[in-house]
């Protein structure tokens, strides 16, 4: 799947397949909250797993608004403000809580498409990673050849393109397909900054 086959089926993706899309970036995501909530001492990641947990649920029952509007307001509560804290790590927890809002937003009004903007949020995210921790002294060209080559940005393209993939093969929601969904997504507790719960 080449750049242009990729931003194509992105952008067909709808419905179930485009919640779920966006849940599973949010999953690789979620340690990143994890270690700056750890960091700060908040001890707010039992809350925001439960929530995580939830938006999953939404895949197999019908909720409603009122439901989903509830969520977005405790996601609200839990996520962090960048502006509050001078430390790298509030930025990808930030992220994170923004893909969460994207898919909790998706199953709100799936009208819009957000799998794009999603995908981009999460690339994003490792892009930023990789240049504050080894693009210090790089010029904008040396920058864009690491970007290019870094083994974190291979391993986001090749879960997004594979995760679509799925996807786009699967025909229904099922329980199981969606537990595989969500364990791949997981990794193990390795998030897409290939940072580890346990590190």
């Amino acid at each position: 799947m080449n750049a242009n086959q990729f931003l194509k089926a992105l952008e067909q993706l709808r419905g179930w397949r485009e919640f779920a899309f966006i849940l599973a970036l949010s999953e690789r995501a979620f340690p990143n909250y994890v270690i700056f909530d750890e960091a700060i001492g908040a001890k707010q990641s039992a809350k925001m797993r439960m929530l995580l947990d939830e938006a999953w649920g939404m895949l197999q029952e019908k909720v409603g608004d009122a439901r989903i509007a509830q969520s977005l307001a405790r996601l609200e509560n839990l996520a962090p403000d960048p502006e509050a804290y001078d430390m790298y790590g509030v930025y990808p927890a930030d992220d994170f809580c923004r893909l969460l809002e994207q898919a909790l937003l998706n199953r709100l009004n799936s009208t819009r498409p957000r799998a794009l903007e999603a995908s981009q949020m999460a690339t994003a995210t490792v892009a930023q990673f990789i240049e504050v921790s080894e693009g210090e002294d790089l010029s904008e060209d040396e920058l864009v050849r690491v970007l290019d080559r870094h083994e974190l940005m291979k391993v986001d393209k090749l879960f997004q393109r594979e995760l679509i993939l799925s996807l786009k093969k699967q025909r229904v929601p099922t329980e199981s397909y969606i537990a595989d969904v969500r364990e791949d997504a997981a990794n193990d507790g390795v998030s897409n900054l290939g940072i580890a719960l346990d590190d």
